[in-house]
């Protein structure tokens, strides 16, 4: 018999949805999740603090407007007494399925995690990708970086909106 053919690694790079992670996570329900985020991986027993359905509607400093939904998953990086082992993927599943019976959760929204240690401020991470092991699922998250979106979507060497004027003037003025 041929072993399991499943990819070992699923790369996001960074931009994912719910539901595609859902999806991604399905046939390991009996796995451990474990999250390796901001050079760490997180601790046995951490804990799902929150999930948030937001509605975003945006100006750029290009004054651009943009509208998206977007799913954010506050995690606390702590070890919860009496918890020895990490969080089942099907477990995870379970909450986000508990959450979408009383929350609307858009299946196609940007996913977003929000982590940190007891004490300490969140970051803000991404999707970067999967990595699956004998009874483990790698969740790993990469931080999100600040951009000009103007900049971004025309991927110019030389900025048009945030950074020196351009040619046709000051975009970025009040």
């Amino acid at each position: 018999m041929i072993g399991d053919a499943r990819p070992l690694e699923m790369n996001f790079h960074g931009d994912t949805t719910l539901d595609t992670l859902l999806i991604a996570l399905e046939p390991h329900a009996a796995k451990e999740l474990v999250i390796d985020y901001g050079g760490r991986t997180i601790r046995p027993g951490y804990h799902v603090t929150e999930v948030k359905a937001g509605s975003f509607v945006t100006l750029d400093c290009g004054g651009n407007p943009d509208a998206w939904q977007e799913t954010i998953l506050q995690v606390e990086d702590s070890s919860q007494e009496g918890e020895d082992g990490y969080l089942l993927v099907g477990k995870f599943r379970g909450i986000l399925d508990h959450v979408a019976q009383r929350v609307k959760l858009d299946p196609g929204a940007r996913l977003t995690f929000e982590v940190g240690l007891p004490d300490a401020a969140m970051q803000v991470f991404d999707v970067d990708g999967l990595g699956v092991e004998a009874g483990r699922i790698i969740l790993r998250l990469v931080a999100r970086s600040a951009i000009c979106k103007p900049r971004h979507r025309i991927r110019q060497e030389v900025a048009t909106c945030c950074g020196p004027k351009s040619a046709g003037g000051d975009c970025c003025a009040t």
